[in-house]
């Protein structure tokens, strides 16, 4: 039992790591889906064409 006690507080602070770096990543791969969403939409009304790199 001491064990499972001297392990828990490493385990909960790996996973709540674990949670915040996920979240961060899936915000930024969103915000730069969104961003792409835009400047192509706004490539479109000034007429230039579609940007093939992503």
């Amino acid at each position: 039992m001491n064990a499972v006690w001297s392990l828990t507080p490493t385990v909960l602070i790996g996973l709540f790591f674990w949670m915040v770096l996920r979240l961060i990543l899936r915000a930024d791969r969103t915000e730069r889906r969104i961003y792409s969403q835009i400047e192509a939409e706004e490539r479109a009304k000034a007429g230039l064409p579609v940007r093939e790199d992503s």
